[in-house]
């Protein structure tokens, strides 16, 4: 593990964009891009498909020349040296299909210059010690994944880059993955990674910035990312028609602020009707992208973002 670093260090951002602009011909992949990525923290790249991330870890990882901006990683500009300290997972792994895990990560190891005893470590960390020595050819899609974010820790870096970690995990490597990535940033190690599972998302990261069209759009919490959609207010009450005429009586037509709540309960209780519930319901991360760049994300939905509404519910906007 590395040695703890100075407060300068620490305090200085792990990544710095300023200005960053990407064009192929006369499409624009990567817009004016000024982000920084705080040392220690784990960053989410999102955004729907086309949306610039993976140009942007291309650009930052020197695997793309942008055609204007400037790039920053640790400190250091573009030049030699400039990955010493960095891992990365990027557009998925590639190894040696006739070799074994082991084998594939112990190649990269000589070439870096690091310690073999090192990749037992990482495949202790990625839970691949007991399927090391078969054939990479023969993994799963999920086990490719977790060896190529082993051959990333490699160098124990001080900055990781993932594109899309958890792909082709099952529910309990992706939890797994989550640990791991949680566990990085405990010990130091900064995070930047891109995910189209928003639950992902806002389970294990500390910000996210958000992009679409190759711009950011904001760069925030998931907690704020969401109160900036507003806060639904359900009504479930029998019969709901009449409940749903009540509340527009009550708060108008279009969006209703939660303050409305108490006011909207009494009316229906007036009204005679059968209240089974009035609730702020705090929007998904989906809807609160959907609200911020006035597209649809392109990402499939989460069993965690979903609200279960029944039939007989209404679920209306709050300001």
């Amino acid at each position: 593990m590395r040695a703890a670093r100075s407060d300068t260090v620490a305090d200085r951002p792990a990544v710095e964009l300023v200005g960053l602009t990407k064009r192929y011909g006369s499409r624009t992949a990567v817009d004016q891009l000024d982000l920084q990525v705080r040392s220690g923290e784990v960053l989410g790249l999102l955004g729907p498909n086309g949306a610039g991330k993976t140009t942007t870890m291309q650009l930052l990882l020197g695997l793309a020349r942008p055609t204007s901006g400037q790039v920053r990683v640790l400190g250091r500009r573009p030049g030699p040296g400039y990955l010493d300290q960095v891992g990365a997972l990027l557009e998925g792994p590639g190894f040696y299909p006739a070799l074994s895990g082991r084998a594939n990560l112990r190649a990269l190891a000589t070439r870096a210059g690091v310690p073999r005893a090192r990749v037992e470590e990482v495949l202790a960390r990625v839970d691949l010690t007991g399927r090391a020595q078969d054939r990479y050819g023969r993994y799963s899609l999920g086990m490719k994944q977790r060896l190529g974010v082993a051959a990333a820790l490699l160098k124990d870096p001080a900055l990781v880059v993932l594109d899309e970690p958890t792909n082709g995990l099952d529910p309990q490597g992706m939890a797994d993955m989550r640990a791991t990535v949680r566990a990085l940033a405990g010990a130091g190690c900064t995070v930047l990674l891109s995910s189209h599972l928003l639950g992902e998302v806002q389970q294990v990261c500390d910000r996210v910035a958000v992009m679409a069209h190759g711009r950011l759009r904001t760069v925030t919490t998931v907690a704020e990312l969401r109160a900036q959609a507003g806060v639904r207010l359900r009504v479930r009450a029998s019969p709901q028609a009449h409940a749903d005429r009540v509340v527009a009586d009550v708060a108008g037509p279009g969006p209703v602020a939660a303050e409305h709540a108490p006011r909207v309960t009494a009316a229906l209780v007036r009204a005679g009707l059968e209240v089974h519930e009035v609730a702020r319901v705090e929007p998904s991360l989906e809807e609160a992208f959907l609200a911020l760049t006035g597209e649809g994300t392109g990402f499939p939905r989460n069993e965690n973002e979903q609200e279960e509404v029944g039939d007989d519910a209404a679920v209306v906007a709050a300001h």
